[in-house]
């Protein structure tokens, strides 16, 4: 059960950006189980359940970031990562998005919703559904910029893909689409209410996420593990 990560967790991920090597970590590796691989594991079955619980109608894959690096892919940094992700993918969401995410650091933690395209197609087919009928992505753009601290993020077009509104156009013209709240390391994190809100939040994001999986249900292959 979740009870919450504590001030060591980010400790842990602060040293081990220090020392990001094979001995000191299998040395820690015990610490690395109790103070941050157990809470994130036992945090994204409680958001799964939570979320479940509200949304009984929507089924889910969970997905977990490991802490090792791809080793093909190190570019001389050391094995182990500094951060946990993991994701909650509708059922119909074809395998590559959009999700709900988690995120924590040795600092900070984050949620929220993303659509992280792996092909020009998806972004392609979420724009499409906004020419479609703008009025109605216009009202969940309306209600995702209502929620307290959530932030809208990813790289923009040089040149924009279209003009339609105020309230559009940020999600419009970018690469990809990740919305969501970045906190310093708290309270919340530290207590049991953590998947809770969380579940709220993402509750309140779901037509939005709803819209997004419909318009790019088809439009290109399952996302490797990027994040």
């Amino acid at each position: 059960m979740f009870t919450g990560f504590s001030k060591e967790t980010g400790e842990f991920l602060w040293e081990l950006a220090f020392h990001n090597e094979r001995p000191w970590f299998l040395e820690h590796k015990a610490q690395f189980e109790r103070v941050l691989h157990e809470p994130f594991r036992e945090l994204a079955k409680a958001v799964y359940d939570e979320l479940s619980l509200r949304a009984p109608d929507e089924e889910f894959r969970v997905h977990l970031s490991r802490i090792y690096r791809d080793a093909r892919r190190l570019f001389g940094r050391g094995p182990y990562k500094d951060h946990l992700w993991f994701t909650l993918t509708p059922s119909g969401a074809g395998g590559f998005g959009p999700s709900f995410w988690f995120e924590i650091g040795a600092s900070d933690y984050s949620y929220g919703l993303g659509l992280w395209a792996p092909t020009a197609a998806c972004m392609e087919g979420f724009r499409r559904a906004i020419d479609a009928n703008p009025a109605a992505f216009e009202r969940l753009a309306a209600e995702a910029g209502e929620m307290k601290g959530f932030v809208l993020h990813g790289e923009e077009f040089r040149r924009p893909k279209g003009r339609i509104g105020e309230r559009i156009d940020p999600w419009y013209n970018r690469k990809y689409v990740d919305f969501g709240t970045h906190r310093d390391h708290d309270a919340l994190l530290f207590s049991a209410r953590l998947p809770v809100q969380m579940a709220e939040d993402f509750v309140r994001l779901m037509p939005l996420c709803r819209f997004m999986t419909e318009a790019t249900r088809t439009a290109a292959p399952p996302k490797e593990e990027t994040r």
